[in-house]
């Protein structure tokens, strides 16, 4: 058995979430490699090579891949599967660009897909959470090949090791025209990324405005090192950005620290953060669902709190 990770990059850095799909595929299978899509993209194949437990990447170079359109890469992925059966699982990131991709792939391949696993049984029966969380389903597949999108806080992230496997070119095929990339807007911050922080400081609709985020929360973030996360109600009522937002409908994560600053704890947003190491929660009430998952509850007003605790960091 064999197993192929799709990696995500950005043309320089293979992206961290790919080394969680890694170490997801050596639980499916005893041999996995890593298939790289990109231009001018060789860091990035030679990156993957160096990642523990990776038998081979294979390479596809070309100018029609510096963006990743969903089309075009998903085209890549079934011709190169058609033209090599030996697999048996293809693993990408849960990620916006896995599952936009994974789901091409499965419906060209006529397989089902593996939504959101968080572990892995046997090669053939995985574990995925439903119901936002609140309980975990077993599925099995009879498919002969497994196409899965991986929850990567349900699994350790693949370190680099010091020996470095073969790098296999392969020919980029026809892009399909079905899409077309016009720009984008990326968001720059000098904090970390959100999915990727150790720590995390997030904010709920109880802060009120913007301007008591950056006013309470930042001072914070700051003297922790922290990313900001914010729940859904406070990104709706436009108190945060929407690439802030931490929960089912928003972004998976489990940092080292959690810190919920004003948040309920609907269970969306539970279903995004409750795997982190340490949560901390403060929050006037006491009967807040927030209390029920932290392992550190401060039944206070944030607005006094808060600040009280940067001024002993």
């Amino acid at each position: 058995m064999t197993a192929l990770v799709i990696a995500e990059h950005d043309n320089q850095h293979l992206k961290n979430a790919t080394l969680n799909a890694v170490t997801a595929a050596l639980a499916c299978a005893p041999t996995v490699h890593v298939l790289v899509m990109g231009s001018a993209s060789a860091a990035v194949a030679t990156q993957a090579a160096s990642v523990a437990g990776v038998a081979k990447v294979i390479h596809a170079d070309s100018s029609e891949l510096t963006h990743p359109l969903a089309e075009t890469i998903s085209a890549q992925v079934v011709a190169f599967l058609k033209a090599n059966s030996g697999y048996t699982h293809v693993l990408f990131a849960s990620t916006a660009s896995g599952k936009n991709i994974a789901p091409r792939v499965a419906a060209l391949l006529d397989v089902a897909q593996l939504s959101d696993i968080t572990k892995v049984v046997s090669p053939d029966t995985f574990e995925r959470p439903i119901y936002a969380g609140n309980a975990v389903a077993t599925v099995q597949s009879t498919d002969a090949l497994k196409v899965i999108t991986v929850r990567t806080t349900g699994f350790d992230a693949a370190t680099h090791g010091s020996s470095s496997a073969p790098v296999e070119s392969l020919a980029a095929v026809a892009n399909p025209a079905l899409s077309e990339f016009l720009g984008q807007e990326v968001a720059v911050s000098d904090r970390p990324e959100l999915t990727a922080a150790k720590v995390i400081v997030s904010g709920g609709r109880a802060l009120g405005s913007s301007e008591k985020f950056a006013e309470v929360l930042t001072p914070l973030a700051d003297k922790l090192g922290a990313a900001l996360g914010a729940s859904r109600a406070a990104v709706d009522a436009g108190y945060a950005p929407n690439d802030w937002q931490v929960g089912q409908t928003g972004k998976i994560v489990a940092p080292e620290l959690y810190v919920a600053c004003g948040i309920s704890g609907a269970i969306q947003h539970l279903a995004g953060m409750k795997d982190s190491k340490v949560i901390v929660a403060i929050n006037k009430d006491p009967e807040a669902p927030i209390f029920s998952v932290a392992d550190y509850g401060l039944e206070a007003d944030l607005f006094q709190a808060v600040p009280e605790w940067v001024k002993l960091l």
